[in-house]
């Protein structure tokens, strides 16, 4: 019964600070008398302390409430609360003058100074009131950690009461942020970056909390810093919930490797997706999984998946969860299931995301590689002209590019056959980029767990070089090609800088706090080359966004293709008829 009593409630809590603030105010008003008239007040002006009170005292409930202040959590009584409190007293004392002095008959005898006096003495107790347990918080609660906060926004603020209510165990010491240097935020003094070392040091700082993104080189040198000045941790606010603690994770990887396209035009991509019936082979991979959630998002009328692994395909499918949604459980190597679906739905879009990528085992794989790369594009490719598909967009690869394996040839293949064939009223495009971080097959999830077991972390080559791109920032650019396609062109995607693989691992290691971790360099694998290539020559053009660029086409006459396909399948040798079918392809 009493548990249920004290249980608090906002009505409990409203009638609990009305209840505060009339006490208090009862309180000011007698001070001020007191004080008027040196502590003995003449009988004569006790009716017109009563007289204030009962024409002030609502006045300022009702301001008080006016400006939301009983609904103001206690221990989340901020800065910001503190001037609407100064703005509520004001508006109420005003309204008091102007009763007064409309009606001064009423209250004579009475001195004007207490107006004053207790207009400030009202603000300073009532605010104190409000404000004691946030105080009372900071001095008593026993935080594991002296933290600064990256950033001075409102995930800072609600990070901040977060760590005065102990949902988080987190001293907040200062805010960095360049814009707002020299400022108060939340009561919390905000420096620039350049006193970053100096703050670490006065306060002796073990966490940084990160509020906003910044961009690869800031983190970087951020993470550098903090490194050398034993900071042990660096978090990120990952997800912000109404009425929750905010969630913190790690820096991650991902997040010093991120590309953050500034170009990215999402407002043309929606309106060539919406009330779209899309169509995507290898739904079930990382890349066609990521385009399903974009295209779902984007407003796809429809969305058809196409996968040949049941768990992959049942994975998207009960995470999207959608009656926009159909899955099909099939190899783009079955024609006749694949000409089926694609006649029967009518799509308007299809992108073509099932390819074998692992280059190891494609060069273990060679005629497996081969059918499920070339044979499954070009079915995809034909059925998409055979049933007047609207746009059909290829996913390519830098591997093909120059190609050393089989798997970069095959998709080379795949690229000209996409340029080359009659694509009557279909739009026919590729679109090649390079690893995205995180998907399968991919060296972040490898280098992740060997440091999960100790070690040790091993790169094929200590010059080898690669592009990195998120995978959702990936899509939504494939997607933005798809959108300014014509058809016929190959995009690429722009990449950044490339990244060395030793230098990724070494920066895993270092995020992941571990320095008992070596790296190995076990020599490059079959197929595989020091640096991927994007680009191969000058006349290569940029479109309207800096971040998609066009491959100038390649021509082959379309029924030799075909023929040389139908060669490439039947032959013993398949390295050296690829060769004859790309000139550029030097095997390794």
């Amino acid at each position: 019964m009493l548990k249920t009593l004290f249980r608090p409630t906002n009505t409990k809590r409203i009638a609990f600070f009305i209840f505060g603030d009339v006490c208090i105010s009862l309180f000011t008003i007698y001070i001020s008398f007191l004080l008027r008239f040196n502590f003995h007040i003449p009988d004569n002006y006790l009716p017109a302390m009563w007289k204030m009170a009962t024409i002030l005292l609502p006045a300022k409930v009702v301001f008080l409430l006016y400006f939301h202040l009983y609904f103001t959590i206690w221990k989340f009584f901020g800065f910001v609360e503190y001037k609407k409190l100064i703005y509520a007293h004001l508006v109420a004392y005003l309204l008091f003058a102007i009763v007064f002095l409309t009606f001064q008959s009423y209250f004579l005898p009475f001195p004007r100074s207490v107006i004053g006096i207790d207009l400030f003495l009202s603000f300073v107790l009532i605010g104190f009131f409000r404000g004691s347990k946030r105080f009372l918080n900071e001095k008593s609660q026993n935080y594991d950690k002296k933290a600064i906060i990256y950033g001075a926004n409102e995930k800072a603020s609600t990070l901040i009461k977060s760590a005065i209510s102990s949902d988080i165990r987190y001293f907040i010491e200062a805010i960095i942020d360049k814009k707002y240097a020299g400022n108060y935020f939340s009561n919390i003094r905000v420096y620039h970056v350049d006193d970053f070392e100096k703050l670490v040091k006065r306060y002796r700082i073990t966490a940084i909390l990160l509020t906003e993104t910044l961009q690869r080189e800031e983190l970087d040198r951020l993470i550098e810093k903090c490194d050398i000045l034993g900071v042990k941790e660096i978090k990120k606010i990952q997800l912000l919930e109404e009425n929750s603690a905010p969630t913190l994770e790690n820096i991650s990887v991902e997040d010093l490797l991120a590309r953050r396209p500034k170009d990215l035009d999402k407002t043309l991509i929606q309106e060539s997706i919406k009330d779209k019936i899309v169509l995507i082979t290898g739904a079930g991979g990382s890349i066609g999984s990521e385009l399903a959630r974009q295209c779902l998002k984007f407003g796809a009328k429809k969305l058809l998946l196409i996968d040949h692994s049941e768990f992959n395909l049942y994975s998207i499918g009960e995470e999207l969860n959608s009656d926009r949604v159909k899955l099909y459980m099939f190899s783009v190597l079955n024609k006749e299931m694949l000409e089926k679906t694609i006649s029967t739905c009518r799509a308007d879009i299809v992108i073509h995301a099932a390819a074998y990528k692992h280059v190891p085992l494609v060069e273990e794989n060679v005629e497996e590689g081969i059918r499920n790369n070339i044979i499954g594009t070009k079915n995809v490719i034909d059925m998409s002209i055979k049933y007047g598909v609207k746009k059909c967009i290829l996913i390519s690869t830098d591997k093909a590019v120059r190609p050393t394996n089989v798997m970069g040839a095959t998709k080379r293949v795949c690229e000209l056959y996409a340029g080359n064939v009659d694509s009557k009223s279909t739009d026919i495009v590729a679109v090649r980029f390079g690893n995205v971080l995180g998907s399968s097959g991919s060296v972040i999830p490898k280098f992740k767990k060997q440091i999960e077991d100790g070690g040790p972390v091993t790169v094929t080559h200590p010059d080898i070089i690669r592009y990195f791109m998120l995978i959702p920032e990936a899509c939504e650019l494939v997607l933005q090609t798809g959108a300014i396609a014509k058809g016929g062109e190959i995009f690429i995607l722009d990449m950044g800088k490339p990244i060395k693989i030793v230098d990724l691992a070494k920066k895993m290691v270092e995020l992941s706090g571990r320095k008992d971790i070596d790296i190995e360099f076990t020599g490059l694998r079959p197929g595989e080359k020091l640096y991927e290539e994007l680009l191969i020559n000058d006349s290569d053009k940029k479109t309207k966004y800096s971040s998609i660029m066009i491959v100038k086409k390649t021509k082959y006459d379309i029924k030799k293709l075909n023929n040389d396909i139908q060669e490439l399948l039947a032959c013993e040798n398949k390295i050296k008829k690829l060769q004859e079918i790309i000139p550029e392809f030097s095997h390794k």
